[in-house]
């Protein structure tokens, strides 16, 4: 039975009326009295009975209402337990650069609008992101890349995330209004873990156009990458994101540089049969409204 019914049987029960818990309800009588009929036939006796113009519950009708009372009330203390507590679990599979630099001012309003969820966040190599999401191991992954990560998922492309290249401010580099590719020859490199897609994606760029390279240090840390760096070891490219507040601050170099094969899409993948909570919903909007905003804030400069 809906529990349409239940309300109604117990509002009839209260009013002593079947008009007046019409009323009460905003039906017409003639729902309200079907709906108690189809009570009655369920339970196979009669529930209610008239003495005059008055209506009484019959004894099986006065022990229904008490087991009906109590799980209507269960339903309503069900719903109250899932609005405040709502979600369980999130998990959330990143990299390292989105999980340090991109990422804790969402978790902060994830967890503010969510005070009783528990939120995981796992960083992982690219391919082992992918994996996860396609085995359910991550509710959303999120990802640097370029085109298509994976065919079986669900993508969406959050925003273009520009690439840098970073110097100390005395680099000879820094101080060239234009830095083009021959100007990278010989140059030595600060680079993340071989598996680091935009490492790859800059390497190939250098060696498709015969320029020669070295690389100084390979390091997993981008904390360590850019103290490297900021220490006249070599120069490094980065997301913007991860050296923003170095290159706001002076302690680190943005240099002219700009390819158009050097920019990764932040994108974000999801398994296509994925159940989406309301935390992971807001997630998604959140990010989605904070890219929408940035690109409004970027049109006026644009024009100009």
């Amino acid at each position: 039975m809906d529990l349409t019914y239940l309300r109604t049987f117990r509002e009839v029960a209260k009013r002593q009326s079947f008009t007046r818990a019409a009323e009460e309800l905003g039906y017409a009588q003639s729902s309200v009295t079907m709906q108690i009929q189809k009570i009655e036939k369920e339970y196979g006796v009669p529930l209610i009975e008239r003495h005059g113009r008055q209506l009484r519950l019959t004894p099986p009708g006065e022990e229904l209402l008490k087991l009906f009372v109590e799980i209507l009330d269960l339903y309503d203390r069900s719903k109250e337990t899932i609005a405040q507590q709502i979600g369980g679990t999130l998990t959330i599979g990143t990299i390292d650069s989105l999980a340090a630099f991109y990422l804790p001012p969402f978790l902060q309003q994830l967890r503010t609008k969510f005070p009783g969820l528990n939120i995981h966040l796992q960083t992982e190599q690219e391919a082992n992101l992918l994996s996860k999401i396609k085995d359910g191991e991550v509710d959303i992954g999120l990802m640097l890349d370029r085109g298509t990560a994976d065919s079986q998922l669900e993508r969406t492309t959050i925003r273009e995330e520009p690439l840098v290249l970073v110097a100390p401010s005395s680099h000879s580099l820094a101080l060239q209004p234009n830095v083009t590719l021959p100007d990278l020859n010989n140059c030595e490199f600060i680079v993340s873990e071989e598996s680091c897609i935009y490492r790859s994606l800059f390497e190939n760029l250098l060696k498709t156009h015969g320029i020669n390279f070295r690389i100084g240090f390979e390091l997993s840390n981008l904390e360590a990458i850019k103290r490297c760096v900021m220490n006249g070891l070599g120069i490094a490219l980065l997301p913007r994101i991860v050296a923003e507040e170095e290159i706001r601050r002076g302690s680190l170099t943005a240099l002219p540089f700009v390819h158009p094969e050097i920019y990764l899409d932040l994108q974000l993948l999801l398994h296509p049969k994925k159940w989406k909570s309301q935390p992971l919903q807001f997630l998604i909007q959140m990010l989605l409204a904070d890219a929408q905003a940035e690109a409004a804030a970027l049109k006026p400069a644009i024009s100009e």
